[in-house]
């Protein structure tokens, strides 16, 4: 697979925004924003739920039109889904009566092109993320950590330019989703694809990003952008360390700033 270079302004986000149902009932999805990604770059996305975080995704991905500006891909304007683009859903959506290794190689016969040629990197990515001797497993036979490891080969087998996530890890259990920040931080580091993330998650977002951006909430902009500090690679022993949380403690104060809410107190009894 190729390995991208940095490039200014790979993905341009050029006052875009989204406007459901125009006229006196409608709904500003996402209020115009404009971001530039550089090739090659990790962001995550942050911000309260209902923001926009994944409508602003799906615009970036082509299953959205903005209502007004645009969104720019290597300069070419995005109308559609494009075969460069990978995407990775909360859900792994596989196909129960497809083998993991037939639900990797799904896009390529979706894409009419000769799955022979792609048997080999299908292989070779199943292995990379750790289900080598799977392969020939139904999702039936798989843990849902398995299921989005075949969900992030599935998305990589194309070789696209731009890998967007929406929330990949957000039903994974603790302990699964820390090693799978861990494996994607691996992948990436092997692959050096333009990654946006969305997540809730402040501590993953800080862990795998070169960059973090807060959004406020409906109608959404752009609040914070940050760039994140920690050189590559990375490994979960970061979290413990006081710039690591400082970060993240900035992070959440903009974030409820921005229309998050913060969490209840406890009441306190008496002793």
């Amino acid at each position: 697979m190729k390995k991208a270079s940095a490039s200014p302004n790979f993905v341009s986000i050029q006052a875009a925004g989204k406007i459901y149902n125009p006229g006196p009932n409608q709904v500003e999805a996402v209020s115009p924003i404009s971001i530039d990604i550089p090739k090659g770059q990790f962001v995550s996305i942050l911000g309260p739920s209902g923001c926009g975080k994944s409508t602003l995704l799906m615009m970036i991905a082509g299953l959205e039109a903005a209502t007004q500006g645009r969104i720019c891909i290597d300069g070419a304007v995005v109308r559609e889904p494009r075969n460069e683009v990978g995407i990775i859903f909360q859900d792994p959506t596989l196909l129960p009566w497809k083998t993991a290794l037939d639900n990797v190689l799904f896009p390529i016969r979706i894409r009419e092109r000769l799955v022979k040629h792609y048997e080999k990197d299908a292989l070779a990515l199943l292995e990379t993320v750790g289900l080598g001797g799977f392969a020939n497993r139904r999702p039936s036979e798989l843990s849902g950590g398995m299921k989005q490891r075949v969900a992030i080969c599935r998305a990589l087998i194309s070789d696209p330019d731009i890998l967007l996530m929406d929330e990949p890890f957000s039903a994974l259990d603790a302990i699964t989703r820390d090693e799978m920040n861990v494996l994607l931080g691996e992948i990436w580091e092997q692959y050096h694809k333009t990654a946006i993330f969305i997540t809730h998650s402040i501590r993953e977002a800080v862990y795998l990003s070169d960059r973090v951006l807060v959004m406020n909430g409906r109608p959404s902009r752009i609040v914070q952008d940050i760039e994140i500090p920690f050189p590559r690679p990375r490994d979960l022993s970061i979290g413990e360390t006081a710039e690591f949380n400082r970060i993240c403690a900035d992070l959440r104060g903009q974030i409820e700033g921005a229309g998050g809410r913060r969490a209840p107190r406890l009441p306190l009894k008496a002793g």
